[in-house]
């Protein structure tokens, strides 16, 4: 029998350390001592993990005939995170890593701490969905703590314009196909922070200006970083 998920229970818990410590932790120890071979194990693991689930989750998709736009399209914004995630660890750049970075630490955290996800572990559909969003937030991580990559000044701009890009291509193909990627035709059917916003369509200006926020929160460390040790990174 499949068990119901639970909001913040035990595997919920597990699959948040799993995502945010253990990068943390692993990251902080290749960071002090570890070579360049054990990074990059690391890393490529990383993006094993990423591309296995995403293998898992198109063989479920085809073996239990769940065919549809909806589930065969990667337009989710966590979607475009995983793929980003997946070409920096694989090629080490900063142009795929601030993308990685923001798109992980904003938007799949929020789909990672309230999913809308109705089945707990251990069934196939809990371990993709953390696997995904899990693996991407570990991979931001790990990118910043273990390998030294970090948003500069002119990040935002590039980040917002391609989130903008991912704005567009979303509306558009939620309306060829009525689907609906990026929650930008519906709210998800669990609890979530878009419970607190407008209606719909108004929630869409709401959920935009929350990530311009998001974007600047996660490069404030950095610039308090750079102001105390008298830097100017802005490329």
């Amino acid at each position: 029998m499949t068990k119901p998920f639970v909001t913040f229970g035990a595997a919920h818990l597990i699959a948040i350390a799993l995502a945010t410590v253990m990068p943390l932790a692993l990251g902080a120890a290749v960071r002090r001592r570890g070579s360049s071979r054990i990074r990059d194990a690391i890393r490529l693991a990383l993006a094993t993990e990423l591309i296995a689930t995403w293998v898992l989750w198109y063989g479920l998709i085809f073996a239990r005939g769940w065919l549809s736009p909806q589930t065969i399209l990667p337009m989710d914004l966590c979607d475009w995170a995983v793929i980003a995630a997946i070409v920096t660890l694989l090629r080490p750049n900063q142009a795929t890593y601030e993308l990685t970075y923001f798109w992980s630490l904003s938007g799949t955290m929020q789909a990672l701490l309230t999913p809308e996800l109705f089945y707990g572990f251990p069934d196939l559909r809990f371990i993709v969905f953390f696997g995904f969003h899990g693996g991407a937030i570990a991979a931001a991580v790990y990118l910043t703590v273990g390998l030294r990559y970090r948003p500069v000044g002119v990040s935002i701009p590039r980040v917002l314009g391609w989130s903008i890009v991912y704005l567009a291509t979303a509306l558009a193909v939620n309306g060829l196909f009525h689907t609906n990627f990026g929650y930008l035709s519906a709210k998800p059917a669990r609890a979530s922070l878009l419970d607190l916003m407008a209606p719909w369509p108004f929630y869409i200006g709401e959920m935009a200006a929350l990530g311009v926020v998001l974007v600047i929160v996660l490069y404030l460390p950095f610039f308090v970083f750079d102001r105390w040790r008298g830097n100017s990174a802005s490329t």
